[in-house]
């Protein structure tokens, strides 16, 4: 059987995320998100609204597909544009920057203009290899300056119903160890605090560390966080109960957080979200079939597979919660099964993010 003919019948069987099952994929799927590059998706996810700084942050980002065809009238249009905003428009941009930051950002913004300038040689040049090395460099100092554009105050409203879950403030990184090797990962509680903070607050316990991957689908998924026991999910031992989390997903362009309703129930169709499930590597959170809101501490990491991903579309963006991105190490995905297992997960920054509760 080829690997395409397999791949369709994947499509086909393949059902959304649970931690049993799950009901069948619906015909009327979201509409995804093309961007592919992690790092991309975290920084468009963050929340500021810069726009000069937006404006060379996608411009440089678009020319990735133009690199691939050899566009080099497009690739140096859009290396100059980019250049030209930094030198006009640094003012605005250093105008969204409160207090002793400022300082950070002009220094920033000078290694940046040097970088640009580089990178409007390399466009000239066609050299391929430079102008992709120095375009990583110039996105990584664009998404620095964005850090000092972030709100001191959490964006976002949490309801009260959840005052007793942990929740993370903002951002953290973590060091997944396995057995075939160690993922590097952004967790992000700006979209998904209550998800990442149940995550961020299990990991800080020790809770995955020895658990095996109790579920991999090729293609698809690659699940793990069932406890060893009888239970199913983090058992609280203050209360003895299971700990649950809220389905939360953020939409674009939408105010609001949905809690335990998913795109299809509000009758968002084609939106995507914020943390959409566009990459290898995509840390996801499972719920059951049965209730939107009995995740507890199982994850999955999302096999981005390009023909089950057609235009940016999948399965399972709007009805379970992305809370975070594999940045480093994400083609050792491809090698875990059951047979493998987590030998730890650490915390290696964010943690001062986290709170217990409200």
């Amino acid at each position: 059987m080829s690997k395409k003919i397999f791949i369709l019948i994947l499509l086909i069987i393949f059902i959304p995320i649970g931690l049993r099952y799950s009901e069948p994929a619906e015909a009327a799927l979201p509409k995804g998100n093309r961007v592919k590059d992690p790092y991309a998706i975290l920084r468009n996810s963050l929340p500021i609204n810069q726009k000069e700084l937006r404006e060379i942050q996608h411009t440089l980002e678009d020319t990735s597909d133009l690199v691939r065809g050899n566009r080099w009238p497009a690739i140096n249009q859009a290396a100059s544009r980019s250049l030209f905003l930094v030198n006009t428009r640094k003012n605005e941009i250093l105008e969204s920057i409160a207090g002793e930051e400022k300082k950070k950002g002009e220094t920033i913004i000078s290694e940046l203009k040097k970088d640009l300038t580089v990178l409007n040689e390399a466009s000239s040049n066609k050299n391929k290899t430079s102008f992709i090395e120095i375009r990583r460099k110039a996105l990584k100092e664009i998404g620095e300056i964005e850090g000092l554009m972030l709100p001191e105050k959490f964006p976002h409203t949490i309801p009260h119903e959840f005052d007793a879950l942990p929740r993370l403030l903002g951002r953290a990184n973590v060091d997944i160890k396995t057995t075939k090797g160690t993922l590097y990962a952004v967790i992000d509680g700006f979209n998904a605090p209550l998800t990442a903070g149940a995550f961020i607050d299990l990991a800080n316990k020790g809770f995955y560390d020895g658990l095996p991957m109790n579920r991999a689908e090729e293609f698809f998924v690659l699940q793990t966080g069932d406890p060893k026991g009888a239970a199913i999910g983090y058992v609280d031992p203050e209360t003895k109960e299971e700990r649950h989390v809220p389905l939360e997903i953020r939409a674009t362009n939408r105010k609001d957080t949905l809690y335990n309703e998913t795109f299809e129930e509000v009758g968002l169709y084609t939106e995507t979200p914020v943390l959409p499930f566009a990459t290898l590597g995509t840390l996801g959170w499972a719920h059951s079939e049965e209730a939107l809101d009995d995740g507890s501490s199982q994850f999955f990491f999302f096999l981005y597979e390009a023909e089950l991903n057609p235009a940016g579309r999948n399965l399972i963006d709007g009805s379970n919660a992305a809370f975070g991105y594999v940045v480093e190490g994400e083609e050792i995905l491809n090698n875990l099964g059951v047979k493998d297992q987590i030998i730890s997960i650490k915390v290696t920054g964010g943690l001062d993010k986290l709170r217990a509760h409200a």
